[in-house]
């Protein structure tokens, strides 16, 4: 009797064990996030990227994901790993189209199933795909678009942008000419990146004392402007302040209607280099850049501009190559920040704030709205020998400080 009493005790002492044992097994392995409190998930990181790599602004979704994959082996030191985690990116094309931006997003987040989306090359794709950002709950860094309502009136706690905005662009370009009594006309892409554009420098322009006497705005698929460079003209500006982006540039048509031999100055951004080799007539001009190689003066640009040399046979990286870099930079920081969680809000709560070093110098999310603040540079176009175009050369810098945006969330 007393072999059975001690052989039942036992099956019971070995039950309550394995309750104990199956319950420890359960709360080690339950999380909301799908990652182990117990131990770190070993699962890649998924990264999609929107990018233009045929339409309108395809040069500059190649500049954006060279800099883009250059960022990921400099903030990793070349492992592509990051707190335990494979880093893996899946790139999609949106055409230059909003409707193709939806879809691709869709299918990276649906179907590859990523962490996050960094994108994209138009304002216009941006836009449309950001409310798929909140829907889904994951973080989307925006590189290179530039319209100021992705981070304004449309703006969602997911979105993040290493990118400039309009306004500072505005505010760089207001500060390069605009004064008391100074006439200014503006000259802009007929869609959101040329209008939210206008509308900045306007604000920061007239706070200056200028008056802006004429908004023009054309079809940015345009390859003809001869009439709106002439309603531009008979609007008697003592500046002409464009905003443009996109091969079809119009810098041949300004100089074919010697709109400066009329007493007309133009000013505007310093472009990406293949924009530049039109830009001949300007030499002399002041305004502003978003990069130039040579303009920072940081290790990381030093690093970036070495290894795109050694990559891609000598070319130097040009005006949005440093932007995918810092989106890619930004989003390993953050993961170090969070010690490898990819969940959103705690993603959310690490970025707001969060400074890193970029090509440029310091970026820093602005916690209201999520925009990184930034340096920009003054410049002045010059001819420099052996260079088939005019180079920004530096004036001064606009630093971080300077050219934060009003926050429009």
């Amino acid at each position: 009797m007393s072999k059975i009493i001690r052989r039942l005790g036992f099956i019971w002492l070995l039950s309550i064990v394995m309750v104990i044992s199956s319950a420890c097994s359960s709360e080690k392995t339950d999380s909301s996030d799908g990652e182990s409190t117990g131990e770190k998930n070993s699962e890649p990181i998924k990264i999609g990227v929107l990018a233009s790599q045929t339409g309108g602004l395809e040069a500059y979704g190649e500049q954006t994901l060279r800099g883009f994959e250059l960022g990921l082996d400099y903030a990793t030191n070349g492992t592509m790993e990051v707190e335990g985690r494979k880093i893996e990116f899946i790139v999609e094309d949106t055409e230059t189209k909003p409707e193709v931006a939806v879809q691709k997003a869709t299918k990276l987040l649906e179907e590859d199933q990523v962490d996050f989306l960094v994108g994209s090359s138009s304002s216009g794709d941006t836009l449309a795909v950001l409310p798929l950002a909140e829907e889904y709950e994951k973080v989307m860094v925006v590189e290179p678009a530039v319209a100021d309502s992705i981070t304004g009136s449309e703006f969602n706690k997911y979105i993040f942008r290493t990118a400039r905005n309009s306004s500072q662009d505005a505010v760089a370009g207001a500060a390069a000419i605009a004064d008391k009594g100074v006439k200014i006309a503006t000259f802009a892409p007929d869609y959101s990146f040329g209008r939210d554009g206008v509308a900045a420098f306007k604000e920061a322009a007239i706070k200056l004392g200028a008056e802006i006497v004429h908004e023009e705005y054309a079809d940015p698929a345009a390859t003809d402007f001869t009439s709106n460079i002439q309603k531009v003209i008979d609007s008697e500006p003592d500046y002409l302040f464009v905003i443009w982006a996109g091969a079809n540039s119009p810098w041949n048509q300004i100089a074919d209607m010697k709109v400066q031999e009329k007493g007309i100055k133009i000013s505007t951004g310093a472009p990406d280099i293949a924009a530049l080799a039109t830009m001949e007539p300007l030499v002399g001009m002041e305004g502003f850049t978003v990069y130039y190689h040579d303009l920072p003066s940081n290790d990381v640009n030093d690093w970036l501009v070495e290894e795109h040399k050694k990559r891609f046979d000598g070319d130097v990286p040009d005006l949005f190559t440093p932007g995918g870099m810092s989106a890619a930079i930004a989003i390993v920081e953050a993961i170090k920040k969070t010690a490898g969680d990819t969940n959103a809000d705690t993603l959310i709560e690490a970025m707001e704030g969060m400074s890193f070093e970029s090509p440029k110098g310091k970026m820093t999310f602005r916690p209201e709205d999520h925009q990184a603040l930034q340096t920009l540079y003054a410049i002045k176009l010059e001819k420099k020998e052996g260079l088939s175009y005019p180079v920004p050369v530096l004036v001064r810098e606009l630093s971080p400080e300077e050219t934060a945006p009003p926050v429009r969330n």
